[in-house]
């Protein structure tokens, strides 16, 4: 079975989650779920459920130097929904965060990459983001970000489809095809 790096930030489309990993789980991975600290939070109540979905415990931190690796190595990992700031954190190195560190540091390690972005209209049209996404293209990570990936919608405003997860789990098959 594949392994499946399943990795979260706050924005609306990581409530959705657990469909994400049931899909994924029908598509024959077995996927662990990394969320940074504000997903968490966001999905406190859920996590209980989200462990038993996966067989897994969900991670948000940077496990202590001397713990066990309690996740089974990743073939492939999805960092979906990534939102402004851990877009530009990873492509600046900056890995304050427990899935920022291991997207970055997936790179070196040539762990195959897809991010799908969620971000605004506002967000998109300030300059770190596209070079961001071009840094990130840069070392080979499966950015879908644009008429083949995600949108941005105005601020506040939701697409009545709603987040492309299919475009990303097809990607996801893809790159480990």
């Amino acid at each position: 079975m594949t392994t499946l790096y399943l990795l979260g930030s706050a924005a609306p489309p990581v409530l959705e989650i657990a469909s994400v990993i049931e899909g994924a789980q029908k598509r024959g991975y077995d996927v662990c779920l990394g969320l940074t600290p504000s997903a968490a939070r966001w999905l406190e109540p859920q996590l209980t459920d989200l462990e038993q979905l996966t067989g897994h415990p969900v991670r948000s931190e940077y496990k202590a130097p001397t713990g066990a690796d309690v996740w089974p190595r990743a073939d492939v990992a999805l960092f979906a929904p990534a939102t402004f700031n851990s877009l530009n954190s990873w492509a600046l190195g900056l890995t304050s965060s427990f899935v920022v560190g291991f997207a970055a540091e997936a790179i070196g390690k040539g762990i195959p990459l897809v991010t799908m972005p969620c971000v605004n209209a506002a967000y998109a049209q300030h300059r770190a983001l596209d070079r961001s996404i071009a840094e990130l293209r840069g070392m080979g990570v499966s950015v879908l970000y644009g008429p083949d990936g995600f949108e941005p919608n105005q601020p506040g405003e939701r697409r009545p489809e709603g987040y492309p997860w299919h475009l990303a789990l097809d990607a996801v098959a893809r790159r480990t095809a």
